[in-house]
């Protein structure tokens, strides 16, 4: 016997069920326009009148506007090749080499003709300066060898990327560790890099890890070193009383600034080295143009209206200042061992809130 259906306590009945509504479709209106606005409606496309007049790029303001506000181009090192100056070099080094050697056969002979044991001293001598002339023209390949390791990994980063084999991408970033594990600044990226180096199979995105990594602390240590010399710079040469000062301290500061970005890299150049790359940083200012930098960075200070509270010699120091650190960023573009990637370039206008701040802030607030 089936039993009957109790209602819940507080109902009178059992609850009916809803009742299905079959789906219908509505027709949307479209919402009439506010008062004040207008109505946009479509135009049929339709052919200008007249001659249309093309402008070369030579002539057209928005082009060369675009262009003068381009970033300057990275440095690089110039293409050694065959040169007959070389080669005279050469022919007349081999020659003097030559005849300091029958020199000094003529003064052992007449040596060993005076005394037995003058001879003997000459013959120690000799082979004592042979040996620490060895010496040292080992420690300048070395150097030089250094310099050229470091654009041959640029070279083979930039191939790595672009083919996408892990294996060359995982070559690329033990050279690089090994090239910068002098630094204590990367042992903790070294430790990160290690960890999670075999879970990347992206080669572009191991040498950008890598770069973040190894190179991000360094290049903070150089931007470091840059901003130290153009303070330093822009002080000497705005209370020096002479300009034959002001030329031999810049080329002081310029010389010990790019001998320390080649340290901070791993590149360690000899003199002949050192000589080469301060060769490559000027060729470089010379063919853009920085070396000229009075005229446009003039005019963007004083736009700034730095002019009104600037002395003639503070405002020279301060351009002084700014080309120094032009140089410094062309010597880490040569000294860097990857291209910039992950890693934002610095540039000029990084340097200008340093070396100006307390003027570039009234600036801001006259002109907020």
């Amino acid at each position: 016997m089936k039993k009957p259906t109790v209602p819940p306590i507080g109902t009178s009945g059992p609850t009916p069920p809803e009742p299905q509504r079959r789906p219908a479709a509505f027709s949307v209106e479209p919402d009439a326009p506010q008062p004040g606005t207008t109505q946009t409606t479509s135009r049929r496309p339709r052919s200008f009148p007249g001659d249309v007049v093309i402008v070369p790029d030579a002539e057209d303001p928005f082009i060369g506007a675009a262009q003068a506000l381009q970033p300057v181009p990275v440095a690089e090192p110039r293409r050694r090749g065959f040169s007959f100056a070389k080669l005279a070099t050469g022919a007349f080094g081999l020659l003097l080499s030559l005849a300091f050697g029958l020199w000094v056969d003529r003064l052992i002979g007449d040596l060993f003709a005076r005394a037995d044991w003058l001879g003997y001293t000459a013959i120690g001598a000799v082979a004592v300066g042979l040996l620490a002339l060895a010496i040292a023209v080992g420690r300048e390949l070395l150097g030089l060898w250094r310099l050229d390791a470091v654009q041959n990994l640029k070279a083979e980063a930039d191939a790595a990327a672009d083919s996408g084999q892990r294996k060359r991408a995982a070559a690329v970033v033990k050279k690089l560790a090994g090239m910068v594990s002098h630094r204590p600044e990367v042992a903790r990226g070294q430790k990160t890099l290690a960890a999670v180096e075999n879970d990347i199979i992206d080669a572009p995105h191991l040498i950008e890890l890598a770069e973040r990594e190894l190179l991000a602390p360094l290049d903070q240590q150089a931007r470091a070193l840059i901003l130290s010399s153009a303070k330093r710079v822009s002080v000497v040469t705005a209370v020096s009383p002479r300009a034959v000062v002001d030329l031999a301290y810049v080329l002081f500061e310029v010389v010990r600034l790019v001998r320390s970005m080649a340290d901070l890299y791993g590149g360690r150049p000899g003199s002949f080295g050192m000589l080469r790359l301060l060769r490559d940083v000027f060729a470089h200012l010379a063919v853009t143009g920085s070396i000229a930098i009075g005229d446009g960075l003039a005019q963007q200070l004083l736009g700034h209206g730095l002019a009104a509270r600037l002395s003639t010699r503070l405002g020279e120091g301060v351009i002084n200042g700014l080309m120094t650190a032009r140089i410094g960023i062309a010597a880490m573009d040569l000294c860097r061992p990857l291209p910039f990637r992950a890693v934002k370039r610095p540039g000029i206008g990084d340097f200008v809130g340093d070396l100006t701040p307390s003027m570039t802030a009234k600036d801001r607030d006259r002109t907020g």
